[in-house]
């Protein structure tokens, strides 16, 4: 069992992730009103966070902004990944290369940064941040820092008290599991004063100037970097989403910056291209006058039937079955082209008005994935009359419908459409799969063609495979070695690219029910990823018209064969977890999963994510397990951030599809959980009530 950390340098490492934990709570409270206006928005350092060079501000983004940046000098490139996590907390992954010049680089680094916006910007008061450079890595950057920023006119003048470098004080840099120690030397030091200083020239030219105690003796004494100079000069240009940097710096230097801003929230195509949804049809002549002795008519039920699902299908949806009776319809859909459920439903109900006789007053819509019938949403027919133009109509509307749990709503045999599930499926289509953060190849990736199939003998029960053929690339060129302790579960991630070519991805049968209301089971078996292959099974409890959800997930896992064919190696386990689901609001969200891992570990995972209503999300996390941290090697213990970027975001096409990726620190075999594919909150989460109406906007859509 896990029985808590028991290395004293574990229970160090806890207090590594406290401060950060401590911020990211304190995120969820509101802040002031930023001021608007040419120059309001922060400047980007060469660090790629709000900062004038080197030196950081009391400055944080836009709400929810992310910013990429490649910034360097003479023998340092940075690329940095900083997100606007909440109107307080900002948060930053870089990655940077060091070398004797550009593009000659020996020396990799990853870290992470955090700033914690204490106020806004008033009238007569600076803005205040405190913050941390390198908070979790080598501690090559290791930093703290108190800054104010306050805006006077075009310019705009920053100064604070800075630890680390910062200072002037570098501090050791601390290789593999030693780096969890840099937690040992925060804020400590004598602190120094840094500052400087922005003049807005127009809206798109800034110019600024700083004097920063940094001495480079690091990059110094390894890389020959010349630092001649404590004050730094540069000019920053906004074209569009992008910002540009030239700067002078250190009497030596000259750096270049490119920050590339956008904001989830706001999408490349704003109003979308979802196609004109169907209208209302209004109903004529008075109540008493709508006959219902079309119940009696079995043909002409059949027509409905067909009717409906005709007109679901130009919305780019399917109709697996439909109730009818004399006053109330209830439709089971498929939605395989929106991403807001609640549109789903908005379009599936106005459909309905379209085909059904005039005395089906009430229309219930019942959105089915993997076979599950999910949320049951139920709307009045005159609601919709009424409210179709209604300025508060998405508001009223949802105040007049009733969501409840759809697990008992079952269509009879002859209220289901023939066939109505895409029983084989097949595709081909192009693949790029990367890795990053070699030390010896930062970038490798391969290109190849992808080919999945799917086949769906009945509701719930699916078989499906893809193989991978790549055709470019240099994943099999590392040389990369596994040095870990642990059963190489994950380590041996470079021996699983050289050994394999045509390779089967996956091949399972997977089976999803729903065993009573507020419950959904999954069972899935067969080669279930690239590395593992095995049996496993899962229920979650997530009640209807709560943010809170329960789950537990127990596998049988075996190791596979290099060559990702149909062979298995000799190590297996059992792996499992108990997972919690939170959702606080609209916009954050957080999930715990405790238990073991395929190395035989014993922990969890902490994950605490901002959600977008479009889709987009943007999440870090980090794995503690009872593997001492020198056991688990270099990083000490697993930690990264994710995204999710729809692709409606980009083209605005309505689209369920998008690009998720993972950026770790390092992959390594301690807090290695299986991955299954179609996990049940990932499945189902977003059909659920409050998140049907957080998005209940787009009902109208």
């Amino acid at each position: 069992m896990f029985t808590g950390p028991t290395d004293p340098r574990t229970r160090r490492g806890l207090a590594s992730t406290a401060l950060v934990t401590l911020a990211a709570l304190l995120a969820l409270v509101p802040t002031g009103v930023r001021a608007e206006g040419p120059g309001s928005g922060p400047s980007m350092s060469l660090f790629g966070t709000p900062g004038l060079i080197d030196n950081p501000t009391g400055e944080a983004l836009p709400d929810g902004e992310l910013a990429i940046t490649s910034a360097g000098m003479d023998g340092v490139l940075r690329n940095t990944f900083t997100f606007q996590f909440s109107p307080r907390l900002t948060g930053t992954f870089r990655y940077a290369s060091h070398g004797d010049g550009f593009w000659d680089y020996t020396n990799y680094d990853r870290s992470f940064d955090w700033n914690y916006l204490i106020r806004a910007e008033g009238a007569f008061l600076p803005s205040l941040s405190i913050g941390m450079r390198d908070f979790a890595g080598t501690g090559r950057y290791s930093s703290e820092y108190l800054v104010a920023t306050k805006r006077i006119g075009p310019v705009t003048v920053s100064g604070g008290l800075g630890w680390g470098r910062l200072a002037g004080h570098p501090r050791p840099i601390l290789e593999g599991a030693d780096a969890i120690d840099t937690w040992e030397y925060w804020f400590t030091g004598t602190p120094e004063l840094f500052g400087g200083l922005r003049w807005q020239v127009n809206d798109r030219l800034s110019l600024v100037a700083e004097y920063s105690r940094d001495t480079y003796e690091v990059e110094a004494d390894r890389f020959d970097f010349a630092h001649d100079s404590p004050w730094n000069f540069g000019a920053n240009y906004q074209v569009k989403n992008w910002n540009l940097g030239l700067y002078y710096a250190y009497g030596t230097q000259i750096g270049l910056r490119a920050t590339y801003a956008l904001n989830p929230s706001r999408p490349v195509l704003p109003g979308g291209r979802d196609g004109a949804p169907p209208v209302v049809a209004l109903r004529t002549g008075a109540a008493d006058s709508w006959d219902s002795a079309w119940v009696q008519d079995e043909a002409g039920q059949a027509d409905m039937r067909a009717a409906l699902a005709a007109a679901l299908a130009e919305q780019g949806m399917t109709l697996t079955a439909l109730r009818l009776e004399a006053g109330a319809a209830t439709a089971w859909i498929v939605n395989g082209t929106y991403g807001s459920a609640a549109q789903a439903v908005g379009r599936s109900a106005r459909a309905m008005t379209q085909v059904l006789p005039a005395s089906v007053e009430a229309l219930t819509v019942v959105p089915v994935t993997r076979g599950m019938p999910t949320t049951a949403v139920t709307v009045q027919r005159a609601d919709l009359e009424e409210l179709e133009w209604a300025a508060e109509g998405s508001e009223e509307m949802r105040a007049r419908a009733v969501v409840a749990d759809g697990a008992d709503l079952r269509p009879a045999e002859d209220e289901t459409l023939p066939a109505p599930l895409p029983r084989f499926a097949l595709s081909f289509s192009p693949y790029l799969s990367p890795s990053l953060f070699d030390p010896n190849s930062p970038v490798r990736a391969d290109f190849g063609l992808q080919v999945e199939a799917s086949w769906t003998p009945r509701p719930g029960l699916i078989f499906s495979g893809a193989l991978r053929q790549p055709l470019l690339g240099n994943l099999d060129k590392s040389i990369r070695e596994s040095d870990s302790v642990l059963p190489h579960v994950r380590s041996d991630g470079a021996e699983y690219d050289r050994q394999s070519d045509l390779e089967i991805t996956h091949l399972t049968g997977e089976y999803f029910f729903r065993p009573g209301r507020d419950l959904y089971g999954r069972v899935t078996a067969g080669y279930l990823e690239r590395m593992f292959g095995g049996a496993s099974a899962e229920l979650l409890w997530m009640p209807e018209g709560k943010r809170y959800a329960v789950g537990a997930e127990v596998n049988y896992a075996r190791q596979r064969d290099f060559d990702i064919l149909f062979g298995f190696q000799d190590y297996d386990v059992v792996t499992g977890h108990v997972s919690g689901y939170y959702r606080f609001n609209d916009r954050y969200f957080a999930q715990v999963d405790a238990g073991r891992y395929l190395a035989g570990d014993w922990g969890a995972t902490f994950k605490l994510e901002r959600r977008f209503n479009n889709g987009w999300r943007v999440g870090a996390y980090m794995t503690l397990t009872d593997v001492p941290f020198d056991d688990f090697g270099e990083g000490a213990f697993d930690r990264g951030i994710y995204f999710t970027l729809p692709h409606a975001w980009l083209t605005g096409d309505p689209s369920r599809d998008g690009y998720s990726t993972t950026l770790r620190m390092i992959t390594r075999d301690g807090g290695a959980r299986l991955d299954v594919r179609n996990r049940l909150y990932d499945v189902v989460g977003d059909f659920n009530d409050p998140y049907l109406s957080d998005r209940w906007g787009r009902f109208w859509r």
